[in-house]
């Protein structure tokens, strides 16, 4: 492992320049919500950096989170970041299989025990062991067998972070999130159906740097990406505080771009950085399309209620998932507002940090 390339020697391998690479530092420091200050402290640590051994496992998924990853920009932050660790394995990515891809797997988390990141899509089945294996083993006993020689873990995509369109009633796979199953490690939730790629990549560069993880919200996700809901930051929201909604969506109100909230938008009740991060290299994101949000970044989303009834209004089955997104939702203008900053509050009172070395004194053999 010493003589592994830095990332620094990786970049100039690939044609980064000296110059390209501080701007990518501070590009990186932005996207953690870091002070400009903090580029050059990410420059000193990246020239350093040694590859990381990541070990991606897919449970049950729909490898829409994999397709969101692969759909990155070069030379964009999150394809420096992946040119840059060593994905030991991957069921889709991998030119291996069979025996020789479980041996891949098995070889990483042998020569980097302890030090290696396992990434899961997917939730995980615990009705029947049948439902979803993987070389003859089941999902479950995977994770439990990985996730023992990891640093840290990330849950990639809503299914792994919260159980997902799987855990949807009734659930008939009894499927559950990672965090279910494995308590002993630090856990980020990437949320999302699918994340953007730049949030996956953003804790990767955090890691990179300090060796620990981001600071989470009271979900364990991020709070770089997840500290705001969407409503909070649409460019739609003006609409919204003079009461201009769209009652349809090929009426004369969803032509001039008014709000989407009485069309079911779940944004004042779903935290996720869509509105500012935005997909396909900074392009768009749903409500800017003319649809609203679905809410996928939250958890139960698919059982909160239909997808184009408002926020206020009951839907019969919804449970308590629909409750505080009634609350939210009931009023508009500046009491939607003050929920809106009471919400952010909570988040940021609840969030804790959690670094590798939390979890060094269960590394013994």
């Amino acid at each position: 492992m010493k003589n592994d390339p830095s990332l620094l020697d990786i970049l100039r391998q690939q044609g980064v320049s000296r110059r390209g690479f501080l701007k990518f530092c501070a590009a990186t420091a932005s996207l953690m919500a870091l002070p400009p200050g903090m580029a050059p402290v990410i420059a000193k640590a990246l020239e350093q950096a040694r590859r990381p051994s990541v070990i991606w496992l897919s449970f049950q998924e729909c490898t829409g989170c994999t397709e969101s990853l692969t759909r990155s920009h070069a030379p964009t932050l999150e394809g420096l970041i992946f040119d840059a660790i060593s994905l030991d394995y991957h069921h889709t990515l991998q030119a291996a299989s069979g025996t020789a891809a479980e041996e891949a797997r098995k070889t990483a988390m042998e020569e980097n025990r302890g030090k290696y990141l396992l990434v899961v899509d997917g939730s995980i089945p615990t009705g029947n062991a049948g439902y979803s294996t993987i070389a003859g083993i089941s999902n479950l006993d995977m994770l439990k067998e990985v996730a023992a020689g990891a640093a840290a873990i990330i849950a990639v995509g809503t299914c792994a972070a919260f159980g997902g369109l799987p855990h949807a009633s009734p659930n008939p796979t009894g499927a559950v999130a990672v965090s279910d199953i494995i308590t002993d490690k630090p856990i980020v939730n990437v949320s999302g159906c699918p994340p953007i790629p730049v949030v996956i990549t953003g804790v990767l560069a955090h890691f990179l740097t300090f060796g620990s993880l981001p600071e989470l919200d009271h979900l364990g996700r991020p709070m770089a990406f997840y500290g705001n809901n969407i409503h909070d930051r649409c460019y739609r929201r003006p609409f919204y505080e003079r009461g201009q909604f769209a009652e349809s969506f090929d009426d004369e109100g969803a032509k001039k771009g008014w709000c989407l909230y009485k069309l079911g938008c779940k944004g004042p009740v779903t935290y996720n950085a869509c509105a500012t991060t935005k997909w396909n290299n900074g392009t768009s994101f749903p409500i800017e399309s003319g649809h609203g949000c679905l809410g996928c970044s939250e958890p139960n989303f698919w059982d909160m209620g239909g997808f184009y009834n408002a926020l206020s209004e009951p839907s019969k089955g919804t449970g308590n998932a629909l409750g505080w997104g009634v609350a939210a939702g009931a009023a508009l203008g500046a009491a939607s507002g003050l929920m809106a900053r009471r919400e952010k509050d909570h988040a940021s009172r609840s969030h804790q940090q959690v670094t590798v070395d939390d979890l060094k004194r269960e590394e013994s053999p």
